[in-house]
């Protein structure tokens, strides 16, 4: 999972289990650690991202991370999806994960890349859809 922000920076973090409220947590942790200031993170309507156990954390971190959440079914009004877009276009075709690890590795790779590349960051914020973000 990943978050993007209009000055072309991006947090990831690469995880194997199921995603649920735990995982989430988790990315919310590091985000909070690794950001000064107030995070607006904008989600669409999954259930892990509405949980009690996100609402808990949000609540023992007061003013670090607010939420704005999606309509239903809008994945096109959410820049993060570009980025699981270009994800999926700069896998490698010629050789497919064999398994997990091999999966995360390529993952982790691409993200890696993707943060030394601010410009291509920006550039997901681009399209007609996703351009709200910047007002």
């Amino acid at each position: 999972m990943s978050a993007i922000s209009t000055k072309g920076r991006m947090h990831f973090m690469v995880f194997t289990e199921t995603f649920d409220a735990t995982v989430m947590c988790r990315f919310l942790d590091r985000l909070a650690g690794h950001i000064q200031g107030k995070v607006h993170l904008v989600l669409d309507g999954h259930s892990a991202h509405r949980s009690r156990k996100v609402r808990d954390w949000l609540a023992a971190h007061p003013g670090r991370i607010e939420l704005h959440f999606l309509p239903g079914y809008a994945p096109e009004l959410n820049p993060d999806e570009l980025v699981n877009a270009d994800l999926k276009r700069s896998l490698p075709h010629h050789s497919w994960a064999r398994d997990q690890a091999q999966l995360a590795t390529e993952t982790r790779r691409f993200f890696h890349r993707r943060q030394r590349q601010p410009h291509i960051i920006r550039g997901y914020f681009g399209g007609p859809h996703v351009r709200y973000t910047l007002e």
